[in-house]
Order: C-alpha cells, then sequence, then structure tokens
C-alpha cells in the first residue's frame, strides 16, 4: 500500500466517522425544549407558609430586577452570597424606586439549600425572595431556565450561588445594556465577563488544563459563538424580551447551556455585549476538569449539528406548561 492509497483509506473512514456522528447527534435529539415543570414546582411559600403560585414570564413585568440564582447542594456557599447581593438590593431600593426579587432554585439539593433560601424569604418576605424547589435535578442549565419562566423582572440577572463575581457589578453590566441601546424588538444581552483575567489564571493552572480552556475556546469560537471571549462566566443580564425568546428555545440543560443560549441570540440577532466584572475562584465548584470539560465539548458539537441538520430550531413561542 502506497502513501496516497493509506490518505484514501484515511479520508474515507474520516468521512464515514464524521456521518455517523451527525446520524447520532441528529436522532438522539430531544426535539423540543423541556418547558414542562413537576405540580409541585409551580409554587413558592409565601410569607404565611402558604402555597402560591409562581407568576410567568409571558406576564408583563412588576419588577426591575429578577435574579436567578441556581443552586445545587449550596448550603454552605449561598449565605455568603446572598448577603452581599441582598445588602446592595435593599440599599438600591431604599435610594429610589428601584424594585426586585431573588428566585432562589433549588436544583434537587440532597442538603439543607432551600431550607437556608427559605429564612431569607421569612425575613425579608416572599414578594422579594422566593424559594424554587424542583423535584429532581435538572442542570444548570434547567434550573436558570425554570426561574427565568418564574420571573417578574423588566431585566432578569443569572447570578452564581458561590459569589464568584462581586454583586455592585451589576452596575457595570447595566451599563453595558445601556451601551446596546436602542435595543431591537427590547431585546438584549450582556455577558459578565472574566477574559481580562486570563493571563493571571493561566499563571495558576496546569498546562493540561491550560490546553483544556484554550481548546473550549476554540470550539465555541469555531462551532457556536462568534465575539464573545467569556461564554461561560455566570453574570449575565437579558431584558425580558431576550430572556424570554432564548430561554424557551434552550434544549441544553447542563454546562454548555450558556454556548447554547448566545448561539440562539446571535441566530436572532440579539445585541450582545461583555463587560468585564470582578471574579475570585470559590472553592466547592461542581465542575470536574476532565469530564466536564470533555461534556461540553460533545455538546458544543452537537449543538452545531443539531441546528444544522433541522433536529433543533428556535421554534416560535408557546406558552408554557
Amino acid at each position: 500500500m502506497d502513501l496516497c492509497e493509506a490518505f484514501q483509506i484515511l479520508a474515507v473512514l474520516a468521512s464515514s466517522l464524521l456521518s455517523l456522528v451527525v446520524i447520532i447527534a441528529h436522532i438522539s435529539a430531544i426535539k423540543k425544549p423541556n418547558l414542562n415543570r413537576d405540580e409541585e414546582e409551580k409554587f413558592f411559600q409565601n410569607s404565611r407558609g402558604e402555597k402560591e403560585a409562581f407568576p410567568s414570564i409571558h406576564d408583563a413585568p412588576t419588577k426591575e430586577l429578577t435574579v436567578v440564582v441556581p443552586s445545587y447542594n449550596e448550603e454552605d456557599r449561598l449565605p455568603v452570597m446572598m448577603d452581599e447581593a441582598l445588602e446592595y438590593l435593599e440599599r438600591r431600593q431604599n435610594q429610589g424606586s428601584f424594585t426586585y426579587e431573588v428566585i432562589v432554585v433549588n436544583d434537587g439539593s440532597t442538603d439543607q439549600t432551600s431550607k437556608v433560601a427559605l429564612r431569607y424569604s421569612k425575613q425579608l418576605g416572599s414578594d422579594k425572595v422566593r424559594v424554587l424547589t424542583l423535584v429532581k435535578n435538572r442542570g444548570k442549565g434547567g434550573a436558570i431556565r425554570m426561574g427565568v419562566l418564574s420571573s417578574r423582572g423588566k431585566h432578569i440577572l443569572m447570578a452564581d450561588a458561590d459569589g464568584a463575581t462581586k454583586f455592585a457589578d451589576i452596575e457595570k453590566v447595566e451599563h453595558g445594556l445601556k451601551t446596546l441601546e436602542p435595543w431591537p424588538d427590547q431585546m438584549a444581552i450582556v455577558c459578565g465577563s472574566r477574559a481580562h483575567l486570563e493571563s493571571t489564571a493561566i499563571a495558576e493552572r496546569s498546562v493540561f488544563r491550560t490546553f483544556l480552556m484554550y481548546g473550549f475556546h476554540f470550539l465555541v469560537w469555531f462551532l457556536c459563538v462568534k465575539g464573545v471571549r467569556d461564554t461561560q462566566c455566570g453574570f449575565k443580564l437579558l431584558t425580558r424580551k431576550a430572556a424570554l425568546r432564548t430561554f424557551t428555545a434552550l434544549h441544553i440543560d447542563r454546562w454548555a447551556f450558556d454556548v447554547e443560549l448566545l448561539y440562539i441570540a446571535q441566530c436572532l440577532r440579539i445585541p450582545i455585549a461583555e463587560v468585564a466584572v470582578n471574579w475570585t475562584e470559590i472553592e466547592g465548584s461542581k465542575l470536574v476538569p476532565f469530564w466536564s470539560w470533555l461534556q461540553m465539548g460533545r455538546d458544543l458539537l452537537f449543538i452545531r449539528l443539531r441546528y444544522l441538520t433541522g433536529a433543533w430550531s428556535i421554534a416560535t413561542l408557546d406558552k408554557t406548561k
């Protein structure tokens, strides 16, 4: 066998493998986003200890801001984040006409996450702090989606329970939102970004983790999202209409959901800005470096292939059940 024949065989094998991956991605796709919720997930506990129905993102907004905090086994880290966030939000509300709500989404935790969150609801009232307890773990993207679909805010902020981003940096992403005005169809998204901290992070990481990081960034750029350096920062601000359009079309529930969210936004031509925020590494991350990156790499490839082959589409809006 000469070199030319060897290359031909490799080309055929590569083509066959790619075709197989495309077929697997297409036939394994769940066609519609999972917008359904268990009956118990439709209610929160009000300040009188009674069950009260969550509103819908399809309703008119009644608050300036909704903060959605996805929480899985966060009984230890959640109080630090909530103390900082609520101190800022209360101070800002007392200074003017600003109104807010925080929705803590307990993503099927096995610890006391709901109990911890409910203490804040009892302290400040369920009009300001609500706890959405999911019957089973959906993943970070699924938890945020359930919170977004239950929100009342004109603007919706995603914020991680670990408090890695200083909450006062909301003013930076709010300024970023203003720079995008006028918003087409009242839609705009601002991503908090840690890209300016990359050189420091690289100095502290192993060569292997740095390689994984650059590989992930390349796949995001090559397959899905252009022009956003840090798609994975958990501090994102959306207008209500942008949140409605993107989260009702979102399929991925776990770590790569941010990428699909921004992919959908770019397909819909929603303006996106990226703003540097303060960020600190907090112990207790649920991300397992190698396997989580491997799963995200697979998800990135499947996002691209499923939209290309029509297995997924950005559908028209339907009322959530």
